[in-house]
């Protein structure tokens, strides 16, 4: 009853009020205003919700931000802290909640050293608590071990700007350029599904004549827009472009002047692709050579154009030279720097841009800057008011870190909004881990899968009521300001922290009291970093709706196209780099005949934790389904609608199947927003990028058993 509650002490028992707010979930980051009105016939407040006019989305919603206010309100909502006693949760107080964390904490250290503590972090954290996260992990418990989920979301992406641009944003120019680029490619991104309010420029571009290529092993509302689809199996991707590559280049199609002024390694990329030979492509990428050709021309010919990558290309154990190999296409051919010419990284999560800048992955600092460069040490230390030398060392990627609790390095864990157990591939490895703990302690809304598992439980504040800065998929810092009071007895991400540190004797490091005065020394501490948010103040934002990092002075309006002059690179160049084509690290055999891959739909979030807490949403896709196409049905005696059982080298999942022509014929697909039976991610592949460490998601060699009987039909 305490949501419904909530809703009236805000409102009033008469009229309507307005929550302005930004959606939860994705990463466009979309205004909206939720209105509620008491006083029904029904006797409950009616809410509605409309978009709010904002530069990204132009006033869209889709499904999920209409119905956000559903899980926010839900009576499934943390009330209060739990402990687990006997096997069961109990309701404890916030004094001994904390007492206990700081306590057990404490004595895991003190026996097993710094490092037996780890933190888990979430690319949905506002950046002032993924900020203080990563300093409450290096400044309270001087830990090394701090991750979060955005490592399975961005990290190919990230890694690969890095290194070819010197600096990693989402888009390198505006959403508004889209609709005038004369080609787009949209390599294993659903836009469609995954973040349809941004499907109007694509389809404006179209209208203005512009030539779409798609990339994606399945039929999607994505790929209804493109000229030319191709259908490339998955863990080719890589190899697909080096076709493309060669192409551009025999005909001639390369910007021989930007080349030379503006990138090096040319001359190395040339040599690797003159052998290349495009049968060999075709074969390897199950795409046909004419129409590689095809949408290799449509690209190099064009006067503007923009690639977009996402999941579908970046989570494989080759994700980063993937998205290397696309950044050479787009290198090569001059079309980066200028009105309608740049490279996208679809981040998926609400903060995934914002959420890896400032301290939350295993290497980093605030600012993108580095924990294992001196000067960047120096910086930052000096912010905090600690000797550099108090910092600890990098860590290792968010696998990793269940890798060690599984291996009992690492014994106690603080997780807070994310779901590892179900977001991590080889889940049961993870599941077994986080069960040999000696501490877990959970932040969240909802007592998640992983909250389930937990020793504490603590309530947080969901995004109605959570102030806060997120940085949206075009690097524009946005302010989302709380719209009611915190329900209950549940406290920001951010205060929970600052009261965790007062108990482990830090409290003067972090005596905040508000997010803007945490956002005051984010600012700081980021001031001549790569991603330097100096300029951007909560003043700025309420102005001026959104402000572009980076923003170096208060007086700079923010960089909203990057590499206009100069790549970020001390010499101000880009970097080519040759890339190897490879067959996907895991391949089918007699034993497992299949590809499996996975990814989202339209109706859920990432683990769905808040999504499946919506009636509305739920009822909308109400369990996993596994996607296969008739033949490959007919083949394996799988009929529509029924249950079947997966099978991968590391575990089991149960699904319902969808029969549909609309997928590669030595491919199935699973979505990755359940638990449990369903959770695909007891089925992936946990291999791990070498220069990024994300997860070969994408391919995992699988087996499928109908299961028969009345269990199995629809």
């Amino acid at each position: 009853m305490a949501s419904r509650d909530q809703v009236d002490q805000d409102t009033g028992r008469e009229g309507i009020t307005e929550l302005a707010t930004q959606c939860p979930f994705c990463s466009v980051q979309c205004k909206m205003t939720v209105m509620v009105e008491c006083g029904s016939s029904a006797g409950r407040p009616a809410i509605r919700v409309e978009g709010t006019m904002n530069a990204a989305s132009e006033g869209r919603l889709c499904v999920k931000g209409m119905n956000a206010h559903q899980h926010a309100n839900s009576r499934e909502r943390l009330q209060y802290p739990l402990a687990k006693r006997d096997g069961e949760f109990i309701r404890i107080t916030w004094e001994e909640a904390f007492a206990t964390i700081q306590e057990r904490l404490t004595t895991i250290q003190q026996i097993h050293g710094r490092d037996a503590v780890g933190l888990y972090g979430g690319g949905s954290l506002s950046n002032e608590s993924a900020y203080l996260l990563g300093k409450f992990a290096r400044v309270a418990l001087r830990t090394r071990y701090i991750d979060y989920n955005g490592r399975f979301c961005m990290s190919a992406a990230a890694s690969a700007g890095m290194k070819t641009f010197g600096i990693d944003r989402g888009l390198t120019n505006r959403l508004a350029e889209i609709q005038d680029a004369e080609c787009l490619i949209l390599a294993g991104t659903n836009i469609a599904e995954c973040q349809p309010t941004l499907m109007p420029y694509f389809t404006r571009a179209k209208d203005n004549g512009a030539f779409i290529i798609v990339i994606d092993p399945r039929e999607t509302g994505t790929s209804a827009l493109a000229d030319v689809h191709l259908k490339v199996k998955p863990g080719t991707d890589a190899a697909l472009v080096n076709g493309m590559l060669k192409i551009v280049m025999d005909e001639g199609l390369v910007d021989q002047s930007f080349i030379r002024k503006r990138t090096k390694g040319f001359e190395e990329l040339k040599h690797h692709l003159d052998g290349l030979d495009l049968d060999a492509v075709s074969v390897l990428c199950g795409v046909d050579r004419a129409s590689i050709r095809r949408a290799a021309l449509a690209y190099g010919r064009a006067s503007t154009g923009m690639i977009f990558t996402a999941r579908g290309v970046e989570q494989h154990v080759d994700g980063h030279m993937t998205v290397r190999n696309f950044l050479n296409l787009l290198l090569v051919t001059g079309k980066i720097g200028r009105p309608s010419c740049g490279y996208g990284a679809v981040t998926g999560q609400g903060n995934g841009q914002g959420g890896r800048e400032h301290g939350q992955k295993a290497d980093q600092l605030p600012g993108y800057r580095l924990i294992e460069n001196e000067q960047d040490r120096e910086y930052v230390a000096s912010v905090w008011g600690i000797n550099p030398a108090e910092l600890p060392g990098k860590g290792v990627s968010a696998y990793e870190m269940m890798e060690l609790m599984h291996a009992g390095d690492i014994r106690g864990l603080f997780v807070m909004g994310s779901n590892p157990i179900v977001s991590n591939p080889n889940a049961g490895l993870v599941e077994e881990g986080l069960e040999r703990l000696e501490l877990l302690v959970v932040a969240d809304i909802f007592l998640s899968e992983t909250a389930k598992l937990a020793d504490i439980v603590l309530p947080v504040t969901s995004y109605l009521e959570n102030t806060g800065t997120m940085t949206n998929l075009e690097g524009r810092v946005l302010l989302r300001e709380a719209a009611r009071a915190a329900p209950a007895e549940s406290k920001h991400d951010w205060q929970m922290l600052c009261e965790l540190a007062a108990g482990l004797g830090q409290g003067e490091r972090f005596a905040f009291r508000s997010a803007e005065q945490i956002f005051e020394e984010l600012r700081i501490a980021s001031r001549g970093g790569i991603a330097d948010y100096y300029g951007i103040t909560y003043d700025r934002l309420r102005r001026e709706e959104g402000v572009y990092w980076p923003c170096p002075s208060l007086e700079h309006e923010g960089t909203k196209r990057l590499f206009e002059e100069r790549f970020a690179h001390p010499d101000g160049l880009a970097v080519f780099a040759p890339v190897d084509n490879r067959r996907p690290e895991e391949e089918t055999d007699v034993d497992y005949p299949l590809i499996l891959t996975n990814g989202r739909v339209l109706e859920h979030y990432l683990t769905g934790v808040q999504t499946r807490r919506s009636p509305s949403l739920a009822a909308r896709a109400i369990e996993n389904v596994m996607e296969i196409h008739p033949r490959t049905a007919r083949k394996y005696r799988i009929e529509d609608g029924a249950l079947v059982r997966i099978d991968s080298r590391r575990g089991t999942v149960v699904v319902r199947t969808r029969v549909t022509s609309k997928i590669r014929e030595d491919t199935v697909f699973v979505p990755m927003h359940w638990g449990g039976i369903q959770n695909v991610n007891r089925l992936t592949n946990p291999a791990l990028d070498p220069f990024c460490r994300m997860p070969d998601f994408k391919v995992s060699a699988v087996r499928l058993e109908p299961i028969t009987g009345e269990e199995g039909r629809p």
